[in-house]
C-alpha cells in the first residue's frame, strides 16, 4: 500500500504532499489544475519514464517521493517486496516502511533511490510491479496487445500459473536443444576446424607436459646454474674461515686459524674461570659456537647441492624455451596455460559433429518437443476453461456499467509455440446477443474501453487484497446511470485494496472513503496547485461543483449531500459484507 507521497517542482505543483489510505480515494479538481501530475509522480516512482518537459517552469529539478507498507499484503508477496529491497542494498525505515525517491533534472537526467539507497530506475520498476498498478487511457490501449489479454486471462485463474510455468521451463529446454541442433547441422565444417585446433593445442601443452610453476622455478634454477661457481666459491670461503682451510686449498689463498677453533679455546678459558662474570661469558660463547656450528652444517648442505653438470643450464635453458613457446600462445604464465587446457578440453568434449551424435541430438530434440507439448496441451486446455468462465463473468460486470446487452468473449486460438504457450488469446466485444463478437480495438469506443477494463480489474483484482490500484480518469466518456455503477465497482474493489482514482464524475467521487482535492491558483505569473484532503462539508461542497457547477446553489449542496449520503450508505453495506 501506498502510505502517503510527496511531491515538488513537477508540472503546475511548486509542493504538495498527501497521507493516503486504504480503501478509496478519489482525485478531483478542475481541468488543468494538476490531477494529472500526481498520476505523473506514481508513474516516475514506479520507474517510468523521466521527461524533462515535465519539471516546473523555473526550477532545476523535480522530487517525487512515496512511502510504500506491506500491511495487508500477502505474506509471500511482501516477502518478494523485502526481497527485492534487499537485494538493492536498501532497507525499511524505523517503522517498516519502504520509501522512494526519484529526482528529475531539467536537464533530461534522473536518479532514483530505494530503501535510502541509489538504484537504476528499472529496480523501482521491479519493486513497485509487486505494490502499485496504474490504468490510464494508454493502459488501455495496451489491453488491446494480444499480450496483454492473455496476462489477463492467466491472472483470472490460479491454476494456469503452475501449468504456465511448467511449460515455460518445457520450451526454454526444447528451444535450447533445438538450436543446438541446428548449430551443429549449420556449422559442421567450423566445428570441425575448431576440433582440429583445440586438438593440436592439446597435442602441443601435452606434449610439453608442463608443472604448475615451473617457468618461475626455472628462472631461479637457471639463475644458480649461471652463478654456480661465485656461489661455491663464497660458500667455501665461508665454511673454511669458520672450519679452517684444510679441505679447501684450492679456493683459499692462505692459511688462517679456524673461527671455531679461536671460538672453543675462548670459551674452554672462559667456562674454567672461577669469575662470574668470565663464567657468564663463556656461556654466551659456548650459545655462539653452537650457532657456528650450525651455520657451518647449512653451508656444508649449500656446497653438496650446487650443480655440478656443466650440461644442466643447457638443458634449462631449452626447457625455458619450451615454454615460452606455450606462454606466448595460451596464456602469460605457466598456470594460465594449464588453466587454458583445461577449458579447451571441456569445450572439446562438448563438440561432437559426428553422424551418431546428430542423430542422438535429434531424438533429444524430439522428446523435449513432446515434453514440451503435452505441458502445451494441458495449459490450452485449463485456458479455454477459463477463458469461457471469464467472458461469462466480465459479462455480467458490463450489463451492470450500462452495458445490458453487450457480450464480452474470450477467444483463445492456438497458433506455433511460443514463450507463452500454444494460445492467442484475444478479447471480442458484441453489441447484443445475436451480434458477432468482434475485437475489441474495431468494436469499442473509448467509453466502452474504460469499462471492459473495469469490468476486467473487478474481476481479477476481487480475490486479491492489500494491493494499490490506480485510475486515471478511467471513467472517460462515461456519464449517468453508468457512472453511479463505477463508482460502485471501485469501492466494492476497494473494500481489500487501496484504490486510488482520478475522476471528473461526482457519482465516482461520492463513493469515496478519502476525497482529496487539487486546487489551481493562476497567479499573474504563474500557475500553481495544490492537495488538499477534504473534510465531509467540503467534499459536498466539491460534488455540488463537479454537478454542473452547482457549489454556490442550495439546490446543488443538497443534491450533492443526498448523492454523498447514498453512497457513504452502500460503502458501508459493501464493508459489512465483507467482513462477514
Amino acid at each position: 500500500m501506498l502510505a502517503d507521497i510527496a511531491i515538488e517542482n513537477l508540472g503546475v505543483i511548486p509542493k504538495a504532499s498527501a497521507q493516503l489510505s486504504p480503501g478509496l480515494t478519489v482525485l478531483t479538481g478542475e481541468t488543468g489544475a494538476g490531477k494529472t501530475m500526481v498520476v505523473t509522480g506514481l508513474r516516475l516512482l514506479c520507474g517510468g519514464r523521466a521527461d524533462a518537459s515535465r519539471v516546473r517552469s523555473g526550477a532545476e529539478q523535480a522530487v517525487v517521493e512515496g512511502t510504500f507498507t506491506t500491511d495487508g499484503l500477502p505474506s509471500e508477496l511482501a516477502e518478494r517486496v523485502r526481497e527485492s529491497v534487499d537485494s538493492a542494498g536498501g532497507s525499511a525505515d524505523e517503522n517498516g516502511e519502504f520509501i522512494a525517491n526519484r529526482v528529475l533534472k531539467s536537464t533530461g537526467r534522473s536518479r532514483a533511490h530505494l530503501g535510502g539507497r541509489s538504484v537504476p530506475a528499472a529496480t523501482l520498476q521491479e519493486f513497485s510491479s509487486e505494490l502499485l498498478t496504474i490504468h490510464g487511457q494508454n493502459d488501455q490501449l495496451r489491453l488491446l496487445s494480444p499480450d496483454k489479454q492473455l496476462a489477463a486471462l492467466d491472472r483470472f485463474d490460479p491454476a494456469l500459473e503452475p501449468l504456465g510455468s511448467d511449460y515455460r521451463k518445457k520450451f526454454r529446454a526444447w528451444r535450447e536443444l533445438a538450436r543446438d541442433l541446428q548449430k551443429r547441422t549449420d556449422s559442421r565444417r567450423e566445428l570441425a576446424q575448431e576440433v582440429d585446433r583445440l586438438q593440436f593445442a592439446l597435442n602441443e601443452i601435452n606434449d610439453a607436459d608442463p608443472l604448475p610453476g615451473e617457468d618461475r622455478e626455472l628462472v631461479e634454477q637457471v639463475r644458480r646454474l649461471q652463478d654456480v661457481d661465485t656461489l661455491r666459491e663464497d660458500a667455501v670461503l665461508a665454511l673454511s674461515a669458520i672450519d679452517g682451510s684444510e679441505a679447501f686449498g684450492s679456493f683459499v689463498e692462505e692459511e688462517a686459524e679456524a673461527a671455531s677453533s679461536l671460538l672453543g679455546r675462548a670459551e674452554s678459558v672462559l667456562s674454567v674461570s672461577e669469575d662470574p662474570k668470565l663464567k657468564e661469558l663463556g656461556t654466551k660463547l659456548s650459545e655462539v659456537t653452537s650457532l657456528l656450528a650450525e651455520v657451518s652444517g647449512e653451508l656444508g648442505g649449500f656446497l653438496s647441492g650446487l650443480p655440478t653438470d656443466p650440461a644442466q643450464l643447457e638443458q634449462c635453458l631449452q626447457r625455458q624455451q619450451v615454454l615460452k613457446q606455450l606462454t606466448r600462445k595460451y596464456a602469460p604464465e605457466i598456470d594460465g596455460v594449464l588453466a587454458w587446457r583445461d577449458k579447451a578440453e571441456l569445450r572439446l568434449s562438448k563438440i561432437d559433429i559426428s553422424s551418431e551424435a546428430l542423430v542422438e541430438l535429434k531424438k533429444q530434440v524430439e522428446s523435449a518437443r513432446k515434453s514440451m507439448m503435452s505441458a502445451a496441451k494441458k495449459l490450452r486446455k485449463m485456458r479455454l476453461k477459463a477463458a469461457e468462465s471469464l467472458g461469462a463473468r466480465v459479462t455480467v460486470e458490463l450489463h451492470g456499467l450500462a452495458m445490458p446487452k453487450t457480450r464480452l468473449e474470450v477467444a483463445v486460438r492456438e497458433v506455433a509455440p511460443g514463450r507463452d504457450g500454444i494460445d492467442e488469446v484475444e478479447l471480442l466485444l458484441a453489441a447484443n446477443p445475436q451480434a458477432e463478437a468482434r475485437p475489441l480495438a474495431s468494436s469499442a469506443s473509448g467509453g466502452e474501453l474504460s469499462r471492459v477494463m473495469l469490468a476486467l480489474e473487478v474481476i481479477l483484482a476481487g480475490s486479491s487484497t492489500g494491493a494499490t490500484l490506480v485510475f486515471d480518469e478511467v471513467d472517460a466518456g462515461v456519464g449517468g446511470r453508468a457512472a453511479v455503477e463505477i463508482g460502485r465497482r471501485l469501492a466494492r474493489l476497494a473494500v481489500g485494496n487501496q484504490v486510488i482514482v482520478v475522476t471528473h464524475l461526482p457519482q465516482v467521487a461520492a463513493y469515496a472513503d478519502t476525497h482529496l482535492h487539487v486546487a489551481k491558483n493562476v497567479g499573474d505569473v504563474s500557475v500553481t496547485s495544490g492537495v488538499e484532503t477534504l473534510s465531509e462539508e467540503r467534499r459536498v461542497e466539491e460534488l455540488a461543483r463537479m454537478l454542473a457547477g452547482l457549489d454556490d446553489t442550495d439546490t446543488g449542496r443538497a443534491h450533492a449531500a443526498e448523492l454523498l449520503a447514498r453512497a457513504q450508505r452502500e460503502v458501508a453495506e459493501f464493508s459489512a459484507t465483507q467482513v462477514a
